[in-house]
This record gives C-alpha cells, sequence and structure tokens, in this order.
C-alpha cells in the first residue's frame, strides 16, 4: 500500500515513471522504422526482378576509336617480349538526338517506370595522331583499329546496332576487345590504314532501361537533345544540368550542351590512364512520389508526438487534479506507434495522403475515445482531440515543406514550449511535489 501511494502522490515518481516509458517506447518506434525498410526493400527486390529482365538504367559513353600497337618489355628473367595496347581517341564533335518512350508498370501493388530509349547519333572523328605518344610507327597496327560504344546494360538492347563509318556501314558484335576505357558495350573492326581529314559517324541504338538515362560526354563537343512524355524528370543526376529544357504535364524537352573542358580525360590517351567515369549527365524518370521515404520521414516524428501526447495528459492531471495510471500512458503511447503501421500500409494500397488522413484519423478517434472514458469530462476530451489534431495536422504540412521542414519543426517546438510555459507559470512545483495529485473523475 505504502508503495502504491508513493506512486500515486509522489509527482517526481510518476515523472519518473513517465520518462521510463517514453524511453521504452524507442524500442517499438524503431522496430516500426526497420519494418519500413523491410518494406522498402522488399519493394526494390521486386522491381529489380523486373527491369533485370528488360533493362536496368542506361549509361551510354562513345562511340571510342582505340588502335593497338605493340611494345617490347622485358620480364623479370631479362628477356623481352612484346605486348599489345592500345591508343584510344575521342571524337571531335558528338550529337545524340533521342526519345524516351516511357511505361508505368503495375507489379503487385507497386510500379516500376521502364522506358523505350530511340537514339540517333552522330559525330566525326579527326585523323588519330600518335605523334607525341613516342610509339615507333611500325609498331602501329592501323588496321586492326575498332570502335566501340559503352552501353552499361546489354540486355536492353532491342535492335542490331549499325552504324555508318563513312561509306561503309559497320555492323557491332556484343563484346570489347579491350577494357582499357569501356566495360560492357558493342565494337566493330575499321581499317585505319589509309589517312583521311576525318571520319564522319552516323547511326542509332534503341534501348529498354529504366530509371535513369545518361550520357557520356566523350566528344570535344557534345550536343544532346531529348524528349520524353514523362512529366516528372529529374535532372540532377549527373555531373552537368541541361542548357535548356521545357517541362510540362505532357512531357519535356531538354537539351545539354557540354566540352571537352568541363571533363577530366583528354580527347586521347594510352592505356588505363584516364577514366570516363564522373563526367555522366541525364535524367531520371522515377515516379515523383515515394510513400516509403515519406513514411520514414513521417515515424522520425514518433518520439516527439509520444512526448507532446504525455505531456498534455501529464498536464491535465496536474491541473484538473485528475490521475491516470502509468498502464493508461503506455496504452496511448502503443496508439500512437500504431499509426505509423496503419500509415505504412495504407499508403502501400492507396497512396500517402489518404493513407495519412484515415490513419490520423484513427488514431485521433481511438485516443480521445479513451481519454473519454479515463477521464470522464467532455472538456478535456476536447483538449486531448485539438491536440492531437493540431500535432497530426502540422505535422502533414511539415511534410509538404521539405525545403522549410527544419524551420517549421523548430517553430513548432518553439510555440508549444511556450504554451506549457504559459499554462505552468504559477504552479508551484513544491507544492505539487509534496501534496501529489488527488483521484476522482468528473463528468461535464
Amino acid at each position: 500500500m505504502k508503495e502504491k501511494s508513493l506512486i500515486r502522490n509522489n509527482l517526481g515518481v510518476r515523472l519518473g515513471i513517465i520518462t521510463l516509458l517514453i524511453v521504452g517506447l524507442l524500442i517499438p518506434s524503431v522496430m516500426v522504422s526497420d519494418l519500413i525498410y523491410d518494406r522498402q526493400a522488399y519493394r526494390d527486390q521486386a522491381i529489380q526482378e523486373v527491369t533485370g529482365k528488360w533493362g536496368q538504367a542506361q549509361t551510354i559513353a562513345g562511340p571510342v576509336l582505340s588502335v593497338p600497337y605493340e611494345v617490347t618489355l622485358v620480364g623479370p628473367d631479362n628477356k623481352s617480349y612484346t605486348q599489345t595496347q592500345y591508343l584510344h581517341f575521342l571524337p571531335e564533335e558528338l550529337k545524340i538526338n533521342g526519345e524516351a518512350l516511357p511505361e508505368v508498370r503495375p507489379l503487385g501493388i507497386y510500379e516500376v517506370v521502364l522506358y523505350e530509349a530511340d537514339l540517333e547519333i552522330s559525330g566525326y572523328f579527326l585523323q588519330p595522331d600518335a605523334a607525341g605518344f613516342n610509339i615507333p610507327p611500325g609498331a602501329i597496327r592501323w588496321k586492326d583499329a575498332f570502335l566501340a560504344i559503352g552501353i552499361s546494360d546489354m540486355t536492353g538492347i532491342r535492335d542490331l546496332v549499325e552504324i555508318h563509318w563513312g561509306d561503309e556501314i559497320l555492323e557491332y558484335n556484343p563484346g570489347i576487345e579491350s577494357r582499357d576505357v569501356l566495360y560492357t558495350g558493342v565494337s566493330a573492326p575499321v581499317d585505319l590504314s589509309t589517312s583521311r581529314d576525318r571520319y564522319p559517324f552516323s547511326g542509332s541504338l534503341h534501348l529498354n532501361g529504366s530509371d535513369n538515362l545518361m550520357f557520356t560526354p566523350v566528344g570535344k563537343e557534345n550536343t544532346v537533345h531529348l524528349k520524353s512524355s514523362w512529366p516528372s524528370p529529374g535532372f540532377a543526376v549527373g555531373a552537368s544540368l541541361p542548357d535548356s529544357r521545357e517541362v510540362s504535364e505532357q512531357g519535356f524537352e531538354a537539351t545539354w550542351k557540354v566540352l571537352h573542358l568541363n571533363r577530366n580525360y583528354p580527347q586521347s590517351w594510352s592505356g588505363t590512364r584516364f577514366a570516363l567515369g564522373g563526367s555522366e549527365f541525364g535524367v531520371s524518370m522515377i515516379l515523383p512520389v515515394d510513400h516509403y521515404q515519406k513514411t520514414m520521414r513521417t515515424s522520425k516524428y514518433a518520439i516527439m508526438f509520444i512526448v507532446l501526447t504525455f505531456t498534455a495528459f501529464f498536464l491535465i492531471e496536474l491541473l484538473n487534479r485528475k490521475l491516470l495510471h502509468p498502464i493508461q500512458y503506455l496504452l496511448v503511447g502503443l496508439a500512437l506507434l500504431v499509426f505509423y503501421t496503419l500509415l505504412l500500409s495504407f499508403s502501400e494500397q492507396i497512396g500517402f495522403g489518404w493513407a495519412y488522413l484515415i490513419s490520423a484519423l484513427g488514431i485521433v478517434g481511438l485516443i480521445s475515445g479513451y481519454a473519454k472514458a479515463v477521464l470522464g469530462s467532455l472538456r478535456l476530451t476536447g483538449i486531448v482531440f485539438g491536440v492531437l489534431a493540431i500535432l497530426y495536422g502540422y505535422l502533414y504540412v511539415v511534410l509538404q515543406l521539405e525545403d522549410l521542414a527544419l524551420l517549421m519543426g523548430s517553430l513548432g517546438l518553439f510555440a508549444v514550449l511556450g504554451l506549457i510555459m504559459y499554462l505552468t507559470r504559477k504552479i508551484n512545483w513544491y507544492d505539487f511535489a509534496n501534496s501529489g495529485i488527488s483521484g476522482g473523475t468528473k463528468n461535464d
């Protein structure tokens, strides 16, 4: 009986118990976050199964002109041997004009964005100049050169790749003889034994892909024009933003103009001295609303909701001489956490906005009804309802204002703290600590 009286009447003990409850509720809140990650990973795995067969994010690099040459080396046993190495030359001009045809394909409760890209590639190479590489002229095998185009996911190739090389038509084969520059793609042999001023090329690529469509600026001057009916493109996925773009509900058009000065590799080199990575640019075509990301952002406010709701109930105890049991606090805290599982499960079916409304109304109604039963007062129940409605409404506004989320959240916490300080400004905490909180209910 003495311990029971201590819990009922000692304010410090009650605050300690409420604090322990808040700390204990951190465990299920972490479990909720893990559940969101698991569902997101399951979604990504399901999408990966589709894109792995259709075509994943595509990066187009090339064409790159490679010329083999022989070099004599001395081994550890002081015996000389011959090794084949490669000179690599990039085009003087590269133009790509293309269209991406998107398709949103349902995958159970998920959706995946796929596209078909039709690309027209043109440009020209100058006559390769090997004078600066200090290679004996007889060691260079000009007739064994090859032209390569890098394609990140070969699964997505829809048609045979043909390139016009001057007056010839090159039919490409899979694979690249040298992996100095490009790892995956197609290549075709070209004969450079007859010197020309320039080597013009043109051709087309027809690819399947998903998520991103990227281009590598291998030309000294690069111009890429891309259009699509996708209304929500993302252009911040690469090293360069488009010089011009038009985005509407009917789709987008974008044009990039990139110089060789905007990248970190030259127009020619030997071996693996330079790499093309890091200079890609392009567009992402993903679904604009990711309810998993929004649900995860929402769950980060779980501890704040628990603290503020417990504070509201404690102030009701304090200012109205009501008495709540720690188990009742625990049930309210668990109800607040159930909101996030409801939000997650509903958002997978009907989208984030409606899921948030339904989940918030359900939890606010549940806790308000419980408050009416345990407090026995319509007035106090109205206060609980108002506090929860304001919290969930304010959180939804904060979630919509991504750039101002921190500012709005800070202002909200400042306002709440100011309100609590105002309501408790005349309380003699020493008197409450000594006298405790007497129980009893009163119906309004």
